[in-house]
Order: structure tokens, then C-alpha cells, then sequence
């Protein structure tokens, strides 16, 4: 798999970092920057944008990613195996959250998600 390959939206589906594991839904975007790193950004439960950047190595994803709710910015950091180019396991953590329990996350390329359905 190459970097250029990870290009593109995805449809996510996680866990938070909490004891209820509470889910969400929510969409990726991910684009490639002039200096070969990874750009993202996430929609989550329509509503909370989170942004971040990231490196591609051996299948492996990793991006510190950020965002801000009640005027307090949260940090963390993900990290996915890339299955293929239309599949992305992952796991989270955050500054802020509970250190006991870790998130977890899904992505499924959307352009895959449409060749399927029809």
C-alpha cells in the first residue's frame, strides 16, 4: 500500500475512551501535503470537527490529531493499521481522557461503501 493510496473520505464508526465505551459515527477525510504528510479531518456525530496530522510507514497510520469544545483544546493521538486501501483499523487516546480505557475506530473507505450497496 502506498501513501498516496490513503487519500480520501471515510466512513468511521468508534468507541470512546471512557468505561461506558460510548460509540459514535462520524465521517474522515484524509489528504497528502506537499511534504508527503498526512492530513485529516474528522466530522464526528455531525457535529465536533477534529483536525489533525500524521506520518504513513509500514501499513501503519499514526496522527496527533486536536480539537476544541467549551473553549478548552483537547490532544491525542491515533494510530491505524491499514488493512487496505478501503479499511483502517484503529485505536486512540487523548490528553484528557480516562487513562484506564483506550478508543477504538473504524474506517471505511465511503466510495467502497457505495460499490457495495449498489
Amino acid at each position: 500500500m502506498t501513501l498516496q493510496e490513503l487519500a480520501g473520505q471515510y466512513s468511521i464508526t468508534g468507541a470512546n475512551q471512557n468505561l461506558e465505551s460510548s460509540t459514535y459515527k462520524g465521517i474522515l477525510d484524509l489528504a497528502i501535503d506537499e511534504n508527503n504528510r498526512v492530513r485529516a479531518k474528522w466530522l464526528i456525530n455531525k457535529t465536533q470537527e477534529q483536525f489533525g496530522y500524521g506520518f504513513f510507514k509500514d501499513n501503519i497510520l499514526v496522527i496527533n490529531f486536536n480539537y476544541k469544545n467549551d473553549n478548552t483544546t483537547f490532544k491525542g493521538v491515533v494510530v491505524y493499521k491499514c488493512i487496505s486501501k478501503d479499511f483502517l483499523e484503529g485505536f486512540w487516546s487523548e490528553k484528557h481522557g480516562d487513562p484506564n480505557y483506550i478508543g477504538e475506530e473504524r474506517a471505511f473507505r465511503i466510495d467502497k461503501l457505495k460499490e457495495v450497496v449498489n
